[in-house]
């Protein structure tokens, strides 16, 4: 079996399953093959569940498919696709230690078992039946996201007044509760310039401010979730919600850095949680001359930094 055939089949397979459109490419058919430890010449009765991590996985599309993704790809492969693996019971995240904490770099992923069945199955008489029965007990994503569609929204009040509608769950409530809540208690007057809602139906707000400000944002899964410019003070907000990830921590923080080299005199960076239960579990995590804000304590900021109170550091 060649490589390009194999791909093929991870895309019907991936068909069968029901993913979402957005999952029906050769990226998430290689991370499905990487996964299965299948290459060219291997059947599909020789796919085993083997954990990997996201670079692992990766390194095995390099090595066995010859397809070379640049490191910020990690990311993607991550929330467009393992993501909505996990959601459909294909894949299960760390199988040998499911309390593993977010930011551990044994984070790793693997076929579920009832998945593999199937999946081993390929080709075979007894395929149909074992898919059918996978199917009645895991939700496909396909119909978790037709679900979604239909819910209602968020509805987020912008600082202009102009009313946008979010995703009904997930990250939206709390984005909804950093522009409600935080911007006008901390950063009065401020405009939005860019929100990353949850299904990612929303990126940049204001392309004009966006322009002004001179942000660019190439790499768009590296974006903040929230980006607002206090014209007033020249400040430059940068936040994230962390709700269940994503707090600025020295990593992130040199990402944004990074991305924002041009703005960075004028960075105000948050971190913002739910709750300061939340919150307590990363509070070793958050890198220094940050902020953090708790949605069910608005009024209040912990500044992380020690010499002043929040603001710009520059370099």
């Amino acid at each position: 079996m060649g490589a390009g055939k194999l791909i093929d089949e991870a895309l019907e397979a991936l068909r069968d399953f029901e993913v979402g459109k957005d999952q029906l490419n050769e990226r998430s058919a290689m991370t499905l093959l990487a996964l299965l430890q299948l290459k060219d010449g291997d059947s599909w009765d020789q796919a085993t569940n083997s954990m990997l991590g996201t670079r692992a996985i990766m390194d095995w599309i390099r090595d066995q498919f010859g397809v070379d993704y640049k490191p910020n790809t990690r990311e993607t492969i991550r929330r467009f696709t393992l993501h909505q693996f996990v959601m459909a019971g294909i894949v299960e995240e760390n199988a040998d230690r499911p309390d593993r904490p977010i930011n551990s770099p044994k984070w790793n992923y693997r076929v579920t078992d009832a998945a593999l069945e199937v999946l081993r199955n390929r080709g075979r008489s007894t395929f149909e039946f074992e898919l059918e029965r996978f199917l009645l007990k895991h939700p496909s994503y396909a119909s978790l996201s037709e679900e979604r569609r239909h819910m209602p929204k968020t509805p987020v009040a912008l600082p202009s007044g102009t009313a946008l509608e979010l995703s009904p769950s997930g990250q939206s409530v709390l984005i909804k509760a950093m522009i409600e809540e935080m911007l006008p208690r901390f950063a009065p007057g401020c405009k939005i310039a860019y929100i990353d809602d949850t299904d990612h139906k929303h990126g940049v707000i204001d392309a004009e401010l966006m322009d002004e400000l001179g942000i660019s944002l190439k790499a768009r899964e590296k974006a903040p979730d929230v980006i607002a410019w206090d014209a007033q003070r020249s400040w430059l907000f940068l936040m994230e919600a962390a709700s269940t990830h994503g707090p600025v921590d020295v990593t992130r923080k040199a990402e944004l850095h990074e991305l924002f080299a041009d703005q960075w005199d004028m960075v105000v960076l948050v971190s913002c949680f739910p709750s300061r239960k939340i919150m307590q579990k990363y509070l070793a995590l958050l890198a220094w001359e940050t902020e953090a804000w708790c949605a069910d304590t608005p009024d209040h900021m912990m500044h992380f930094n020690g010499s002043r109170f929040m603001g710009p550091y520059g370099e």
